[in-house]
Parts: C-alpha cells; sequence; structure tokens
C-alpha cells in the first residue's frame, strides 16, 4: 500500500462514519488518500474530519473554480490508483448504473478510466430490491469491483445483508486490487485483460459440516483458502462469480457474491440454485458422509461409543452436476490425497463426469498452507505444476479456465 494513491468517495448514509476509520486504516499502510464528500455524505461527517484524517484537502464541489481551471474531476480520479466508494449507497449505485453526472462524485465516476471499488450499504430491502441489483449486475460487467456487504444489524433495526464491512476488510479488498495487475488495466472491458468478462464461474470451497448434535459435527481440516483464491481470481478476470462456501472465516474476495451453507446437502441445493454458468470449480472437500439423523439433545457419552452412529451418504455434488440438464461447459473437480493423486484423480475425472481434476498431495501444511502443488488432469493428459503459492495457482487454473471456454465458444460458433 506504500504510496499508492486512494480517491475516497464519501457517500450519504449512517456508514460514512467508517469511512473515517478507513482513511486512518489506509494511511497507517502508507496510502495517499484523498476525499471527495457528498452532499449526502457531509450530514453525517465532515470535510475537516476527513482532511484531519488524510493531510489532504476534501474536495466537495463540481463548482470549484480553482479546481476545475484544470478540469480537476478528471485529474483528480485519473491521478488515483484507485477510486473507491464507500458507502456506496443505493442512489450512488443507480447513478453510476445510468451514467448521471450531477455532482463532483458521479462527473468524475463517469470521467475516470481508474479501476472502481464500490463499497455499498444501506438498509436490507434496499439491497434486495431488484433495481439495486439490477445496477450491481450492470456495473460488475462493465468492470466495477463491487464488494459485498455484511449481514447484521442495521441502524434502521433491520436485521440482514447491507452492513458495510469493517474498515480493516475494505483495506485489505484495496490492497489485493492494487495488488493484481488485471485490476489497473485502463478498459475493464477489453477481453485481453478480463478473459472472463460475460462469464458466470461458479466456484465450491471449504468443508462442510454434518450435524451430529448441537454441539457435534463431521467435518475435515479443509481451510478454503485455495477456493477463495480461485474465486478472486475469476473475479480479477472480469467474471461474476458466485462463492459457494462452508463453514470458513476468510473475506469475502472484492468482486465475488457469496452463499454460506453448512451440510453437504446445503452445498448441493446452493450450486444447483446458482446454475446456469459456464464452468462449476468444485474444490470445496464435502464430507463422503453424515450421520443418518441428527440429534436435537446432546448425545451422551455412551450413544457415541456403544453402538457407533450410523451413517447416510451424503449427495455427490460433482457427480450430480455432471449429469445435470444444465451442466456448465467446464466441469472441474478436486482430488485431495495422501501421496501421488495422479492415478486416482484421473479415475476420479472418469469416475464423475468431470472434465477435468486437479490433484494434490495435501501431506504436510497443504490444507491450511499458503501454498499449493497440483497436477491438472484432463482428457488430453496430465500437466503437474511446480510448488506455487496458493494464489499463484488460482490464477493459473483461471487463466487455464479462461482459454478453454474461449475455444469451446468458438467450436459452437
Amino acid at each position: 500500500m506504500q504510496g499508492r494513491r486512494i480517491l475516497l468517495i464519501v457517500g450519504g448514509g449512517i456508514a460514512a462514519y467508517k469511512a473515517c476509520e478507513l482513511v486512518r486504516v489506509l494511511g497507517r499502510q502508507g496510502a495517499s488518500v484523498t476525499c471527495v464528500l457528498t452532499d449526502g455524505g457531509a450530514q453525517f461527517v465532515t470535510a475537516m474530519t476527513l482532511a484531519a484524517l488524510s493531510g489532504n484537502p476534501v474536495h466537495t464541489s463540481l463548482w470549484d473554480a480553482g479546481l476545475e481551471a484544470g478540469i480537476g474531476h478528471i485529474q483528480l480520479s485519473r491521478s488515483a490508483d484507485l477510486v473507491v466508494v464507500c458507502p456506496a449507497t443505493a442512489d450512488l449505485l443507480a447513478k453510476m448504473a445510468a451514467g448521471l453526472a450531477d455532482d463532483l462524485a458521479t462527473t468524475l465516476l463517469l470521467a475516470t478510466d481508474t479501476p472502481v471499488l464500490a463499497v455499498p450499504a444501506m438498509n436490507v430491502r434496499m439491497w434486495q430490491h431488484p433495481a439495486t441489483q439490477r445496477n450491481l449486475g450492470w456495473l460488475r460487467e462493465q468492470g466495477v469491483t463491487v464488494m459485498e456487504p455484511d449481514k447484521g444489524p442495521m441502524a434502521c433495526g433491520e436485521f440482514g445483508p447491507g452492513r458495510l464491512p469493517e474498515p480493516e476488510r475494505i483495506a485489505q479488498a484495496i490492497g489485493t486490487l492494487l495488488a493484481d495487475p488485471l485490476a489497473h488495466q485502463p478498459d475493464f472491458a477489453i477481453a485481453d485483460h478480463r478473459p472472463l468478462y460475460g462469464r458466470h464461474i461458479l466456484v465450491t470451497a471449504g468443508p462442510t459440516h454434518e450435524r451430529i448434535d448441537p454441539v457435534r459435527f463431521i467435518a475435515n481440516r479443509s481451510s478454503g483458502k485455495q477456493g477463495f483464491a480461485i474465486a478472486a481470481a475469476a473475479a480479477a478476470a472480469g467474471a461474476r462469480v458466485t462463492l459457494i462456501a462452508g463453514p470458513v472465516t476468510l473475506p469475502t474476495p472484492p468482486g465475488v457474491e457469496r452463499d454460506d451453507v453448512e451440510s453437504a446437502a446445503q452445498m448441493q441445493a446452493a450450486v444447483l440454485a446458482a446454475l446456469p454458468a459456464d464452468a462449476a470449480i468444485m474444490v470445496a472437500a464435502v464430507a463422503d458422509w453424515r450421520p443418518a439423523s441428527a440429534s436435537e439433545a446432546k448425545l451422551g457419552k455412551g450413544a457415541l461409543t456403544g453402538g457407533g452412529i450410523p451413517l447416510a451418504e451424503n449427495p455427490d455434488i460433482l457427480a450430480d452436476l455432471a449429469r445435470h440438464p444444465q451442466r456448465p461447459r467446464l466441469l472441474v473437480g478436486f482430488a485431495a490425497e495422501t501421496g501421488d493423486p495422479r492415478d486416482s484423480g484421473a479415475a476420479k475425472r472418469l469416475r464423475k463426469g468431470a472434465d477435468w481434476i486437479v490433484a494434490n498431495d495435501i501431506s504436510g501444511d497443504v490444507m491450511g498452507g499458503a501454498v499449493n502443488q497440483v497436477h491438472l488432469i484432463s482428457a488430453a493428459g496430465t500437466e503437474s505444476w511446480d510448488r506455487l503459492p496458493k494464489e499463484e495457482v488460482a490464477r493459473r487454473l483461471i487463466a487455464r479456465v479462461a482459454e478453454a471456454l474461449t475455444e469451446t465458444s468458438e467450436d459452437h460458433d
């Protein structure tokens, strides 16, 4: 973040107070923050507060004679490495989608070729309204990165999605965008830079928890890190990404739509509800078995050890998706083994009906660790990659996905 220039547009919502803390967090990380305060935002925070925290002048009006003498609204955005709209209210998002330019904030957004991150915050019903979701979809298609809001209680007394994420998480999303070369291209809609533009990519990640009783469950050690990295790479490549996440505590990658689930059955339902998709990348470590019936009361030690817990087989999400009428054009599964996974991965590809299997040896610190070594298995054979950071594995895999989808589109044409 050191030396990076952030242009922060503060919208008119109660969450504007968190923008002040965001300025402090970014400043501590070495970024230079210049603020644009909308009329609505000025109802909640003051220009003096933002100026004191950022150490830079705060801009509030399109009609600043000194600023506009140098076409200031264009220079404000073009001199920044990233434009951040926080909070992005329903009104601001609607104006962005419609191309309106009736104040300084919307004018510079219309004039910019700098990457834009929108961080929405609003009432849950406003967030869920079809007009807002339509605007968000269009903005994402144009290359605007939209950070999903948090769920929880709101100032209006309602509960649900619409809370502004905490400033530390927003700063993390900003750092991710600044570190990703794909986020710095002048035109987000150019296929060479955003090869998955217009595609829908479905990703599953993390473990599943299969309930035994109110305090116990069957699970595994999957951290979700590889799946989340793949979702982030797909979003950076321009895709609309649906991430179905098991029980993990990882932050949602910028520009990714996230659906949290717990059990294998819930994950299967969420996957089917997300169709159609151009590609599905099934990274989640789904439990093979679940208790045949979960107890509503905590079981005693004897019930767990006496005759064991009767088990029932979980749905095979990958195999079921391969047979589904809306099967994605590219279906990618993962195979985790201890030891060389290539033979078992190749057999799994045929057994499940997947196009590709990404096989890896989970010996050591792979589950929860920062690096991974994988083998990409397809009908053409096996391609082994070096041991790499999980983010680099994700970027390479998404590059191959983009190539494959382009080839199938050309074949169809």
